[in-house]
């Protein structure tokens, strides 16, 4: 039973890291710190988006269209947070 615990963690934790990263990335190209045209930086950019949409995707369709602003990876990072710290130890401890 523990394992399983530990593997969920990890898991979640990896999705915790890369969500971090695809937050603090978006708001390096959308202050121009960052380049898109940079192929480093697309490529980074495409593969995280990749990743992360799946997870987004689902939560977009409920909530309200705010166009300029995603609140959908905000939402999805206090998910995984709320996993990761209150819901998995209530789980298996």
């Amino acid at each position: 039973m523990l394992v399983i615990y530990q593997l969920l963690d990890l898991i979640l934790s990896v999705v915790y890291v890369i969500m971090i990263v695809h937050i603090i990335m978006s708001w390096l190209i959308n202050f121009n710190v960052l380049n898109m045209h940079q192929p480093l930086v697309g490529s980074i950019w495409t593969g995280l988006n990749k990743l992360l949409e799946p997870i987004y995707r689902p939560i977009r369709r409920y909530m309200p269209d705010t166009h300029p602003l995603d609140l959908a990876p905000l939402v999805a990072f206090v998910i995984v947070i709320a996993l990761r710290s209150i819901i998995l130890p209530a789980i298996f401890f």
